[in-house]
């Protein structure tokens, strides 16, 4: 029914874990750019290049893609946002557009990049139009890969996406503005979101990619508590709503379950233990669908 086209390159690693985690598994085969997906909502797979995405979706080709906000804005799509991913080449996170010149370069701000600078991107439309606005005539060169290598030997100043600014600094390049912050965007043909049957196959794949993302860095808590101990527990207890409390068969103890982040179980533990928490349980999600 759906064809879909998903991203090569730095974000492919990181997207088809998703599909994974997602019970959508992504079955290589011996052409790189054509893959399946075992599943009766979805007909046809593609893997191309992110900023070819957009445009490729708005004009039918496939139903439902994923790419990232930069690409999106970079192409002018006019596409539906089906949802925000916000994941990375790295993991969970937000990829930032920034502007960058050399490490001992007397500019603070994009506003003191001088007329006339030669700037490199791979995003040429965002960048003129970024310093349109500024109302500063800079000449914009296409970058085809390698954009920071380039400063200062042959450009002036950089325009390029950073996860976490660390390749930047290696090439002793200073960040002195941030243009947009980027995620990744599940995307959908305005003409395919309007098609019912299409409409239902896509929210629930994004039900089955959100639920995925939502439950990344939790977990399942579960412990046995006394009566007498319970207000206690619970009033440490952090939980999505309201934990889960139910009676123990044929006794004075009641077990309490709730989800909570993974990065404070080791300080949440302690606590409920030291509170009069037993049998505690600690249990990896797959899935959270709110």
């Amino acid at each position: 029914m759906l064809s879909i086209v998903l991203p090569k390159g730095s974000l492919q690693e990181q997207t088809l874990l998703l599909f994974t985690e997602a019970d959508l598994p992504v079955q290589r085969s011996s052409r790189e750019y054509t893959v399946t997906i075992d599943d009766e909502r979805i007909s046809q797979v593609k893997i191309l290049r992110p900023q070819e995405i957009p445009k490729y979706v708005e004009d039918g080709y496939f139903d439902m893609g994923i790419s990232g906000l930069d690409c999106i804005t970079e192409a002018d799509a006019d596409v539906v946002e089906v949802a925000d991913m916000p994941y990375a080449k790295t993991g969970v996170g937000v990829m930032k557009m920034v502007i960058a010149v050399p490490e001992d370069s007397l500019i603070k701000k994009a506003a003191d990049i001088k007329a006339g600078s030669r700037v490199t991107t791979e995003f040429p439309n965002i960048t003129k139009k970024y310093f349109a606005d500024l109302g500063i005539p800079v000449d914009v060169f296409y970058s085809f890969g390698a954009t920071e290598a380039k400063v200062p030997e042959i450009m002036d100043v950089v325009v390029d996406l950073t996860e976490t600014g660390s390749t930047l600094r290696r090439n002793n390049l200073r960040i002195v503005d941030v243009i947009l912050e980027s995620t990744t965007k599940l995307i959908a043909n305005q003409k395919s979101w309007e098609d019912p049957a299409k409409r239902k196959a896509m929210e629930e794949i994004r039900t089955l990619l959100l639920g995925v993302i939502d439950a990344r860095g939790r977990v399942l808590l579960s412990m046995n508590v006394a009566k007498d101990r319970l207000d206690a527990v619970v009033g440490v207890l952090p939980a999505m709503k309201r934990p889960t409390v139910a009676p123990l068969y044929n006794s004075d103890y009641f077990e309490i379950t709730t989800v909570v982040d993974k990065n404070t179980v080791n300080v949440i533990i302690p606590k409920l233990k030291e509170m009069g928490a037993e049998d505690i349980l600690e249990q990896g999600i797959s899935k959270i669908v709110r």
